[in-house]
């Protein structure tokens, strides 16, 4: 069982720790101090819900079907291009300075249909979870599958938990206009990396 647990945390820790949109947005959220609990309760919601879906079949349905991978590849793709041109036109203009809570205010409606939209309409998000997790884990014998499945998403409730309330203790540093101009620079940058790292297969 513990086997299993710490193989799915592992793989789950490779893949939800690079830069991403959710990720990327789950962090401007905790410096930003606003609807911080509720964004990272909708990441863990988001990501057992597709763990799970994985494990139990899709996953390994989706990986037998090239015409729904090449969907989800460029998808993906253009989706990843998108992003990273807004983030790298965002670090040009003054937006990617706000710093203090009360200067870009939301109300939880936006907060939830915002980190929704980082999340689900990312299509990486499912060759991650779905695809390639599910896959994994699907081939674990016996109940291992679900105890991979369990450690997948324990791994993803301490890394969202620690990146939205941890986020507060780079906030003197992000107090910088220079240091939003980096961290967008740095997310537009990897989700064009990641967009040809997807175009190329």
């Amino acid at each position: 069982m513990l086997a299993f647990i710490l193989k799915g945390m592992g793989m789950s820790a490779g893949l939800i720790m690079a830069i991403g949109s959710q990720n990327a947005h789950v962090l401007r959220m905790g410096l930003r101090k606003q609807h911080v609990a509720l964004t990272v309760m909708i990441c863990i919601a988001c990501e057992m819900l597709l763990i799970l879906a994985g494990v139990a079949g899709i996953g390994g349905m989706i990986n037998s079907q090239p015409v729904l991978l090449t969907i989800a590849r460029w998808g993906g793709a253009a989706f990843l291009i998108w992003y990273g041109v807004r983030s790298l036109r965002a670090a040009a203009s003054q937006q990617s300075l706000v710093a203090e809570a009360g200067e870009l205010s939301l109300t939880a409606g936006k907060a939830t249909l915002a980190v929704l939209g980082a999340t689900l309409l990312n299509p990486h998000t499912y060759l991650d979870t779905v695809v390639l997790l599910g896959a994994i884990g699907g081939q674990q014998p016996g109940n291992g599958k679900y105890w991979f499945a369990v450690g997948a998403v324990l791994n993803a409730t301490i890394w969202f938990a620690a990146l939205g309330f941890g986020a507060r203790l780079l906030a003197p540093w992000f107090a910088k206009p220079v240091a939003w101009r980096v961290l967008d620079s740095l997310v537009g940058i990897v989700m064009l990396m990641l967009a040809i790292n997807l175009m190329l297969g």
